[in-house]
């Protein structure tokens, strides 16, 4: 008997799978504007966001001027977060701020359309607009509603936006260092972006190694200028040198970054004998 009920079981499901499909399409169709919403909210506790949004979008025109338009506008935009379509959830939630300011739901709404964008934001090999879209509408949020219930969350999913920003600035100020291998004209560029760098990320793990970074770019742009150059631009290195070791007096870089000092130092002193090598000849 059982093994008789197995085998029919495929053909039991696809009956109540398609009388369920028949049902939904019978209430879709339905003129009955209480029955829909209703059923709207059936599916959406069932979390079968897909029909739910779809009765929702269906109804919202005709629920227009009764107290269940805001509800369900609210739940629409729900409905497409759950489904992970988080563009139009951040759509529709900040819609739905825009249309119902003062709705019990306006800052559940406002939160919500910040950790739609915050889970459009990509990863880090990719251009970072998405983030910082989500950071602005966190900032808003944030100052909008100080007292709320999502602000510790809020400033978490803040502070690892910020984390990434920061990570993204570094990676993209190395870029110019990595590009030194291959044109050494990108040396300057390197040593300035580095610097901006330290600059807009002052409290900056990474800044550290920005520093040593620099120190090298730096070293390396004087040793390939022209001799005219080469004595302000060696200067420079022992400027950045002292100041990096009075900033990171025990940093892993601190060996290398003494062998560069000392490199540019006797490149000065060589410059210097050379210099006054010339000066005495034309003297003579």
């Amino acid at each position: 008997m059982t093994k008789l009920i197995l085998s029919y079981f495929p053909v039991l499901l696809l009956v109540f799978l398609l009388g369920s499909c028949g049902q939904y399409n019978k209430i879709l169709k339905s003129d009955d504007v209480d029955k829909k919403y209703a059923a709207a909210l059936s599916y959406y506790e069932k979390e079968e966001y897909a029909k739910a949004g779809a009765l929702l979008e269906d109804l919202m025109p005709v629920l227009k001027g009764r107290s269940e338009y805001e509800k369900a506008n609210f739940l629409y935009a729900y409905t497409k977060y759950h489904q992970q379509l988080y563009l139009e959830s951040s759509f529709h939630f900040t819609s739905f701020g825009q249309t119902f300011p003062r709705s019990q739901y306006a800052e559940e709404a406002a939160f919500m359309n910040a950790k739609s964008l915050t889970n459009e934001s990509p990863s880090l090999n990719l251009d970072q607009q998405n983030t910082v879209q989500a950071m602005s509408a966190l900032q808003e949020f944030m100052r909008r509603y100080p007292q709320s219930k999502y602000m510790q969350e809020a400033n978490a999913v803040y502070d690892e936006l910020s984390r990434k920003i920061e990570v993204k600035a570094f990676e993209n100020a190395k870029q110019y260092y990595k590009l030194t291998s291959y044109d050494p004209q990108y040396y300057k560029a390197a040593v300035v972006t580095l610097e901006n760098f330290r600059k807009s990320y002052p409290s900056s793990i990474y800044n550290e190694e920005a520093a040593y970074l620099r120190i090298e770019a730096q070293y390396n742009y004087a040793r390939e200028s022209i001799e005219t150059k080469q004595k302000d631009r060696y200067a420079e290195v022992i400027t950045m040198y002292q100041t990096y070791v009075d900033t990171y007096p025990k940093s892993k870089y601190l060996r290398d970054a003494e062998n560069i000092y000392e490199s540019s130092r006797q490149a000065l002193e060589k410059l210097s004998k050379t210099s006054a090598a010339a000066a005495t000849a034309t003297n003579n």
